[in-house]
């Protein structure tokens, strides 16, 4: 499997990127918001999904770890595919979209294109208790997009829920190995 890519991109179309790594051209699905982030000739490190189907191969690609194991969620809800699952993650950044999620809210999930109210709410029944609380659940003490203490517990294992609970307590201040040693041993 294809677990990240590292290159330049050389071309943009509707809701993918050609991402060049020495010399080979990787085609990547990414949301909206990364697709908006990202410039033709900048160097990017997308982590991915290798979707393989019986006619095709596809990559899913995402700006940080908690966007693709948000992802890897929402494709294991039934009726939810790989597209689907894109299109929630392209109606706001993942931490909005987790939040969501974990506070019930219907009505935003249903903004992502070809997910109607009944698949919203089957998305939040079934991940609700999956994804964590929302952003007031922590009182402000929710890990900040992109922390890569965050994505190192993730790395090891750990749900985002529990991950974001394990480094509530450890000041942001430190380095990255000793806010994931000090949550490790908590």
């Amino acid at each position: 499997m294809i677990a990240h890519i590292f290159g330049k991109v050389v071309e943009k179309y509707a809701s993918s990127v050609v991402v060049d790594v020495h010399g080979v051209g990787y085609e990547v699905i990414v949301a909206a918001h990364d697709y908006e982030k990202i410039g033709v000739g900048e160097e990017v490190e997308l982590k991915t999904y290798h979707h393989i189907r019986e006619q095709s191969e596809e990559l899913f690609g995402f700006a940080n770890l908690a966007a693709k194991r948000l992802f890897e969620l929402l494709i294991t809800v039934q009726g939810v595919g790989p597209k689907a699952a894109m299109a929630v993650l392209s109606i706001g950044e993942s931490e909005a979209v987790r939040s969501a999620i974990a506070s019930g809210d219907v009505a935003y999930i249903s903004q992502a294109a070809g997910v109607g109210k009944k698949s919203a709410e089957r998305i939040i029944v079934d991940l609700k208790d999956k994804v964590g609380l929302p952003d007031t659940g922590f009182a402000g003490t929710v890990p900040a997009k992109g922390d890569e203490s965050l994505e190192a517990l993730m790395a090891l294992g750990y749900s985002l829920n529990d991950a974001s609970q394990a480094l509530a307590s450890v000041p942001r201040d430190l380095p990255t190995n000793q806010r994931v040693t000090l949550a490790l041993k908590k």
